[in-house]
């Protein structure tokens, strides 16, 4: 609005006199105004510095542009470089360098543009030796900090593991083996003791076969189920089972105690046994329980037992394997080894790895009860 009414001014006056000193004055004032401040503004510019602070400045301009062009060439250069000279080895270490340098990296523009910087300036100043000494101490550093990384994350996470179902799997096969060969293997990782890394793999196995694969399964099942606690201990007690057909009986259910028509016999059997070390426990080992339960228990029954006792079953069939093939003079390790081999290579252990998929897909799929 005020620069509006200043050319109305202008223009009002220039109609009224056009060769008025006034107006001339007028006008030649403000230009005069306007061509003072802008010839000001750039004269007082270069009398504020001087000129030592301009040919620094300059400088100053000319070493960014050149450091500028040659972070370009040089990140053209490392990147061609990586793609044409990488072994193997080089693809599987970049393969995991995000994971390790997820929490590491700094925010751009801090510690990484600073450390280019100063490389640049190293080669500006044409000393090559302080560059090659530069880089070989870096880069000893930077894996120094990869791997601490990588502990660290396998330390403090160990349930992101990244192996597959059927290595966890082979990892406890291999501890059963030992085990069975030398009987203090199993309490020995659980108490501590075993410090080497393939025994904390085979007790992160063994923790992942229990705490992800079983034991959600088995809450799962008693949760949606009318089962009574002393049936349940029963069932938890007994690795051996077998359900039976029998003749149709309109009574109570001994598993939820509701009445029903009860066809099925449960008869359970076998040794306890401790749930971590798998030592088997001759108390009573002759000791049988017969239950009769409706059709939904027994079902469940079986569900439920397959999965409650399948490592327990594991370990005894890898127990007969070693029993049936052992040398004397023998080295525990050797043994192990060419009795997993063995196993493997006959399809052995994938048999049974689809035997646990086959009792936990029954588990997930198991109906609740009406």
């Amino acid at each position: 609005g005020k620069r509006k009414r200043l050319n109305t001014s202008v223009l009002y006056d220039s109609d009224e006199s056009e060769d008025s000193d006034i107006l001339v004055r007028k006008v030649f004032a403000k230009r005069h105004c306007i061509m003072d401040e802008d010839e000001s503004s750039e004269e007082q510019q270069p009398d504020k510095t001087c000129p030592t602070e301009n040919v620094s400045t300059n400088r100053k301009q000319k070493v960014f542009a050149k450091l500028k062009e040659l972070a370009r060439q040089r990140a053209t250069r490392t990147s061609c470089s990586s793609e044409d000279c990488e072994d193997s080895n080089g693809e599987a270490e970049t393969e995991e360098e995000p994971l390790c340098h997820l929490p590491l990296t700094p925010p751009e523009g801090s510690e990484t543009d600073s450390d280019s910087m100063k490389d640049f300036i190293v080669e500006e100043d044409d000393d090559d030796d302080n560059t090659e000494h530069v880089k070989s101490v870096n880069q000893p550093q930077q894996k120094e900090l990869n791997t601490s990384n990588s502990e660290l994350l396998a330390y403090y996470v160990p349930h992101l593991s990244r192996c597959d179902h059927y290595v966890h799997f082979k990892r406890i096969v291999k501890a059963f083996l030992i085990n069975a060969i030398d009987d203090t293997f199993l309490s020995s990782l659980y108490d501590g003791t075993r410090q080497k890394k393939y025994a904390q793999d085979m007790l992160l196995s063994l923790h992942y076969l229990d705490d992800r694969f079983i034991q959600p399964r088995l809450e799962n099942l008693i949760s949606r189920s009318r089962w009574k606690d002393r049936y349940k201990e029963r069932v938890d007690c007994y690795p051996d089972v077998r359900i039976i057909l029998k003749n149709p009986t309109n009574m109570p259910c001994q598993a939820c105690e509701l009445n029903r028509y009860c066809k099925f016999n449960v008869l359970l059997s076998g040794k306890l046994y401790n749930s971590r070390t798998l030592e088997a426990d001759d108390f009573m080992s002759d000791d049988k329980q017969v239950l009769k339960v409706g059709m939904v228990c027994a079902n469940r029954t079986r569900v439920y037992h397959n999965l409650k006792h399948f490592k327990y079953k594991l370990y005894v069939d890898c127990s007969s394997v070693t029993e049936l093939d052992s040398v004397e003079d023998e080295a525990v390790k050797d043994t192990v080894e060419r009795l997993f081999s063995q196993l493997e290579d006959s399809g052995w252990i994938q048999k049974r790895y689809n035997d646990l998929e086959d009792y936990m897909n029954d588990a997930d799929s198991f109906q609740e009860e009406k």
